[in-house]
């Protein structure tokens, strides 16, 4: 049997277009993805569809067989359900696991705290158990980097300490690292975790600022601009983000040989465990953002100024040295070219024009 790997998040932004790359290539995937309503559960299974998973064919816990790809196959169940993870680990060949999968959203967590702690911290034990129980070669998992919290110096590297989070969404994200670090120490398991900074692309979730800026310039309604503009983030096409998974995926982590526990670098360890940001390492003002929105829509947005949001931080800038050194990661995509890329789909998606 050919090896398999797993992408947990299947029907999500970045798992969808993972899944796709990796297809296109010729390998073998098994998609998991619980298809719950944090938005809109239409778009996610019409990026499935795009994957040849028909809606009609969903059901929970049961495998779909794509009618696109030979080498797909997809089941709708949650990562908190453990018997029927250890089910798909046993009955296929799973070499390798991209876990996506996760409960999303640093203000949503303001509200609904108790959804972090069963997908991203009950969800991802079961994952680290079932690479454990079945000797999976590479598990990748996606951290945040939201992790970084109150830190300040720029731009964030995985060299610097973590432990001051703003939101339990972070929180959360840090756990998971500390985890991943745990069983990869005890059972000598290869862990590595992609900190992602502000995925923006087709397909991209509707309670992101990109989307949610469009459907309101687009409805001529107000957008809302947080800390009065003066942000910064590390916006990163997914695109890029997706060759950076599979690079790191195809390289499984090593135990560092000069690690040293008197000078702890969080980074790597030990262990064959390696953290990675994953961002442009260009950061753009908010502002010089939705001016490229207004360029490419060909009309002007609304302001309303803002207050920073509890749980937010003023600006984003990754150090991605790390994976350039070790995978040779090279995002290529710029801000206008991302931006009307995402705005062409979203207006074929949505059958519209420009004006």
């Amino acid at each position: 049997m050919n090896s398999e790997i797993l992408v947990t998040g299947a029907a999500g932004f970045i798992g969808f277009h993972l899944s796709q790359k990796l297809l296109e290539a010729g390998r073998h995937v098994i998609g998991l993805d619980n298809i719950n309503d944090y938005y809109d559960p239409e778009l996610k299974y019409n990026r499935l569809a795009q994957t040849g998973i028909r809606k009609k064919d969903i059901s929970e816990g049961k495998v779909v067989s794509s009618t696109k790809y030979s080498n797909f196959k997809f089941y709708k169940t949650d990562l908190s359900n453990q018997k029927k993870l250890n089910d798909i680990f046993e009955k296929h060949k799973i070499t390798k696991v991209v876990n996506l999968a996760a409960q999303a959203g640093v203000r949503y967590s303001l509200s609904n705290p108790h959804a972090y702690l069963k997908s991203n911290l009950e969800g991802f034990l079961n994952i680290l158990e079932a690479c454990r129980h079945h000797s999976v070669e590479h598990l990748v998992f996606a951290s945040s980097s939201s992790v970084y919290g109150l830190n300040k110096q720029m731009p964030f590297s995985v060299h610097d300490n973590v432990d001051h989070p703003v939101s339990l969404y972070a929180a959360s994200k840090k756990s998971n690292e500390l985890m991943a670090h745990s069983y990869s120490y005890l059972y000598n398991m290869s862990v590595s975790g992609l900190r992602f900074f502000t995925v923006y692309g087709p397909w991209g979730r509707p309670d992101m600022a990109l989307f949610l800026f469009v459907d309101a310039i687009l409805k001529d309604k107000p957008i809302q601009v947080f800390n009065n503009g003066q942000m910064k983030r590390d916006f990163t096409y997914v695109d890029d983000i997706v060759q950076g998974i599979i690079r790191v995926l195809d390289k499984p982590a090593k135990k560092n040989a000069d690690w040293d526990g008197y000078k702890p670098d969080p980074s790597s360890s030990s262990a064959a465990y390696r953290i990675y940001n994953i961002g442009n390492n260009k950061p753009v003002q908010l502002l010089d953002f939705i001016k490229a929105i207004e360029s490419s829509l060909g009309k002007t947005a609304r302001k309303v100024m803002m207050p920073l949001q509890a749980g937010d931080v003023p600006e984003t800038w990754a150090d991605v040295n790390e994976l350039i050194n070790q995978v040779d990661y090279k995002p290529e995509t710029d801000i206008e070219s991302g931006v009307k890329s995402f705005i062409d789909w979203y207006l074929d998606y949505y059958g519209l024009k420009r004006t």
